[in-house]
């Protein structure tokens, strides 16, 4: 997919023109000779950012251009890569007319990665509901992301989510379901291709050699030998056991009460855990405002802030863009290294 990733600009798209994206795409810009963020160019209605510049009171200059051209228009001027639809701009009053662009901004920087434009793809935070009420048919971003892979690759791809921060990386095995539905959603299966994608993505696009996977247990205390649940014993430790088998260095099921600690987590390189919560709620209570979502099992880089579109702050002038920031430096980092390990 194109040359290296040192020549070539991320691709950020301004999720739902209604919510924050666009304007902590603005104060990522504005940010730039301080945070050493990297250059990057906005899949966006050029009108509506600059309408919104000027609502949050931002001194911006935007220049239209193309993904080939944005890198060396970074440090003078925002690069805003105008989309065909239009947006309508009303911050926290989401609009089903605004999902065709939101749709056609992740199409584009998909395509551009693909056609080695662009390093990476970083999204800002979408609505589901004005892309449902548009006839969008896919659960969510990751879902449609894998879909688009699919179209161009074939196959059938598995997205895993990481929640990735300073301190902890964490993935959910089973994610956006009810807790009543986890233990038979759970299988072995799932747990050893979410595993796998895990320590493949950590090996080429993280750089370490030999992933350490810690894998949590699904009931208190481990299941403690059966007497508070047989899913760890009969479930998760025969995954362990194939990963390891496969030369993966796993290790569990582990107590989820006693594996997030400074000394536990010394001791892994990414915590598998088996539902939603189980993994979020640690990675963002060590570091909220720097953990990054990203997508592993894809065949290009896609990360995202970890929050959603805060429509009761949109215009304000008032959202920081603290983890839009670390989830561009982190696509520029998983790029470069998986272009120096080609």
């Amino acid at each position: 997919m194109g040359g290296k990733g040192e020549a070539r600009p991320l691709a950020l798209t301004a999720g739902d023109p209604s919510g924050i994206g666009p304007e902590i795409a603005i104060a990522a810009w504005l940010s730039r000779a301080e945070s050493g963020v990297p250059p990057f160019y906005l899949l966006a209605d050029p009108a509506l950012i600059a309408v919104r510049a000027r609502l949050i009171g931002a001194d911006l200059r935007i220049e239209k251009t193309s993904p080939a051209e944005a890198a060396g228009i970074f440090a003078e001027a925002l690069p805003v890569v105008p989309l065909a639809a239009r947006s309508i701009d009303g911050p926290g009053k989401p609009e089903t007319a605004n999902a065709a662009g939101t749709i056609e901004a992740i199409d584009r920087a998909v395509a551009d990665v693909f056609s080695g434009v662009a390093a990476a793809v970083v999204t800002a935070p979408i609505a589901k509901k004005p892309l449902y009420d548009a006839g969008f048919r896919f659960p969510g971003h990751t879902e449609y992301l894998a879909h688009l892979a699919e179209q161009r690759i074939g196959g059938n791809i598995m997205p895993v989510m990481m929640l990735a921060g300073p301190e902890l990386r964490a993935v959910p095995v089973t994610i956006h379901i009810p807790l009543a539905d986890v233990p038979a959603s759970l299988t072995t299966e799932l747990i050893l291709r979410t595993a796998r994608i895990t320590a493949h993505d950590l090996r080429t696009r993280f750089g370490i050699a030999e992933p350490r996977l810690a894998l949590s247990g699904l009931n208190p205390h481990a299941g403690e030998g059966g007497a508070m649940g047989r899913e760890d014993d009969t479930v998760i430790r025969p995954a362990v056991e194939t990963l390891r088998s496969e030369g993966i260095e796993a290790f569990g099921p582990l107590p989820a009460d006693t594996m997030f600690h400074a000394r536990a987590r010394a001791g892994y390189d990414a915590a598998v855990c088996m539902y939603h919560d189980q993994a979020l709620i640690p990675a963002k209570a060590l570091a909220f405002d720097e953990t990054v979502n990203v997508t592993l099992g894809l065949p290009f880089i896609r990360t995202s802030p970890d929050h959603g579109t805060a429509f009761d702050i949109a215009g304000k002038g008032i959202a920081r863009p603290d983890s839009l920031l670390a989830a561009l430096r982190l696509a520029r980092h998983l790029a470069d290294t998986q272009d120096r390990a080609a």
